[in-house]
């Protein structure tokens, strides 16, 4: 039976990654951004295509900006960016940690280590060093709070969803096995449902981006993202202001605390089995 539902969620998940990578195409979406879509509907199937649907699909032309605009979708934006940048190096983490016959504490340290290196030197503030002037030193300081909060929560929610499934489901610590990838599917998900939060507040506070809105020059009557005169990055909707001028409430320090009660918390849920 749960090889058949596994199945079909692969099967349907193809297909929907299949859509998002051809219809992402006439979307005027940042194109890091477009590629994390694609990402986020291969972890989590159908669900990332309804998300790009519902949060991102321009509905008529000319009104991605005011359709992106709402802050749930800016969050939906930023926390997808996380998920997708994270999730590669803790999919590569985790297939690491079968080979090499990491558990326990040992597997969560190294996933966590690959997925937040590559989330923030890779998705974060490589592929948004332009907000920071092109410079990547600067673009690597100014992510890299953003990217810890939302990663602490991220893996708060994967990791106990992944540890509680595989003490259920045999061969899912196996990654030769579909049952592998499902339980990483499902724990990536609801690691994304808990991040939600996190994001909404850095998105509010201009500590993180949302959406954006990309087009050619020639179909261009406004743009969704600018160069301010003062050098931080605005965006519609609300935007990660990277000049840090404004302060965030509540404070960074309070919800860096909380980033990591909750990680302790999740950790705690996941070997209390």
């Amino acid at each position: 039976m749960l090889d058949g539902v596994i199945l079909l969620w692969f099967v349907l998940a193809a297909l929907a990654v299949a859509f998002v990578a051809i219809d992402i195409r006439n979307t005027p979406e940042s194109p890091i951004l477009k590629w994390g879509f694609v990402l986020l509907t291969a972890y989590t199937g159908v669900v990332g295509a309804f998300l790009y649907v519902l949060g991102c699909r321009e509905p008529l032309r000319g009104a991605h900006e005011q359709y992106t605009a709402a802050r749930w979708r800016q969050t939906l934006g930023s926390t997808m960016h996380c998920v997708a940048g994270d999730g590669v190096g803790i999919l590569v983490g985790a297939v690491l940690s079968s080979l090499l016959g990491l558990t326990g504490l040992a597997e969560v340290a190294l996933e966590y280590v690959l997925g937040f290196g590559f989330g923030w030197t890779i998705f974060q503030a490589l592929f948004m060093r332009d907000a920071a002037g092109g410079s990547y030193s600067v673009a690597l300081k100014r992510t890299f709070i953003p990217e810890l909060l939302s990663m602490n929560l991220l893996m708060a929610g994967m990791v106990p969803t992944a540890m509680t499934l595989r003490r259920h489901v045999e061969l899912a610590d196996d990654p030769t096995h579909a049952r592998f990838w499902f339980v990483m599917s499902m724990a990536l998900l609801v690691g994304f449902i808990i991040a939600y939060p996190m994001n909404w507040w850095l998105v509010a506070n201009h500590l993180k981006h949302g959406m954006m809105t990309v087009r050619p020059k020639k179909d261009a009557d406004g743009t969704a993202m600018w160069m301010g005169s003062d050098g931080g990055m605005a965006m519609d909707g609300g935007g990660m202001a990277m000049d840090g001028a404004q302060k965030s409430s509540p404070s960074v320090p309070t919800m860096s605390v909380l980033s990591f009660v909750a990680l302790a918390a999740g950790l705690a849920l996941a070997f209390a089995g």
